[in-house]
């Protein structure tokens, strides 16, 4: 591995924790996921700094930038874009939406109904719009950034499966260490930390790192390793449902990013288990939580974990 491609990557870290402090392991999540051309759901409680750390991603990149507020009355027009008709030709012109950036804040998604959520689906797996009978392809590199509080707040609807599909990863950010905190209430000003940040990649630097993501090794039996825990999503008692395979493509991409963060050009089997619960536990549905989708969550973690631990580690 070039000292170019681990110089890029160290950048953008340091870039990234100049305004969001204390949580090296979230920030390094959010990386392995723009790194894995995938989506991040980023969900808290509120004050958190779910919304700094996507504001600070974007600003780390020089490349658009577009943040959607998702309320109760969104339409699916309001994300995706919406024909004009041009007077001067009389005929319908697409005009684009906010979707149409590089990096797009998808900010309190479950705040807008499950009819506005599925606007994203074809954006986010297929990195295209469809209207009108038209394809319109979204520029590269393209990154959903979702925040979202948690479910038992009012006002708020459940993400679907599908949606939840989607996403590459899935982190919680939780409390920073009383130091870091103790910079926070200090710095006061939240604006200007944002106002000094300076993109320190350009937008074809992220798709050359993109790229080299491709090219990080992955040894046969680590290979196996990783199917066998996404096995173990669908044969554990407690799993309705278990990782599909594009849960199992995502595994294997995601453990490659991991690896280049870390700065190696292979896979480790501590790559799998650290990548297994990020990945995962969005994405297997427990056969019975009494209705309590915060205590699933921690059930869904719980299980990844236990499947991890019951599978011989490859040396």
């Amino acid at each position: 591995m070039s000292d170019e491609v681990l110089g890029r990557i160290q950048k953008l870290l340091d870039n990234i924790e100049r305004v969001f402090y204390g949580k090296r392991d979230v920030v390094k999540l959010c990386v392995v996921g723009l790194l894995a051309r995938g989506h991040v759901l980023i969900e808290d409680v509120p004050g958190i700094g779910k919304t700094t750390i996507a504001q600070a991603i974007a600003r780390s990149i020089d490349c658009s930038f577009n943040r959607i507020q998702f309320t109760s009355d969104m339409l699916p027009s309001d994300v995706l874009g919406v024909p004009v008709l041009d007077p001067k030709t009389n005929e319908f012109m697409f005009h684009k939406g906010p979707i149409f950036a590089n990096i797009v804040l998808a900010d309190e998604i479950n705040r807008t109904p499950p009819k506005s959520q599925s606007a994203l689906l074809e954006a986010m797996s297929e990195a295209q719009v469809s209207m009108d009978g038209r394809t319109h392809p979204l520029p590269r590199p393209f990154m959903v950034l979702a925040t979202q509080n948690p479910i038992e707040y009012e006002g708020t609807y459940t993400l679907p499966e599908s949606q939840l599909d989607r996403f590459l990863i899935r982190v919680e950010i939780g409390y920073p260490p009383g130091e870091d905190e103790l910079r926070i209430m200090r710095r006061r000003n939240v604006a200007k930390g944002f106002g000094d940040l300076r993109p320190v990649l350009t937008a074809r630097e992220v798709l050359e790192l993109q790229d080299a993501v491709g090219a990080v090794t992955v040894e046969d039996s680590v290979a196996r390793y990783m199917l066998a825990v996404i096995t173990g999503t669908r044969d554990h008692d407690q799993a309705q449902l278990g990782a599909s395979p594009r849960g199992s493509l995502s595994f294997y991409e995601a453990c490659q990013a991991r690896a280049l963060v870390e700065g190696r050009d292979y896979v480790t089997p501590g790559d799998v288990k650290f990548m297994a619960v990020p990945v995962l536990a969005h994405r297997v549905i427990i056969r019975s939580h009494g209705g309590d989708l915060s205590r699933a969550a921690k059930e869904r973690a719980r299980v990844i974990t236990e499947i991890v631990k019951s599978i011989e580690v490859p040396v």
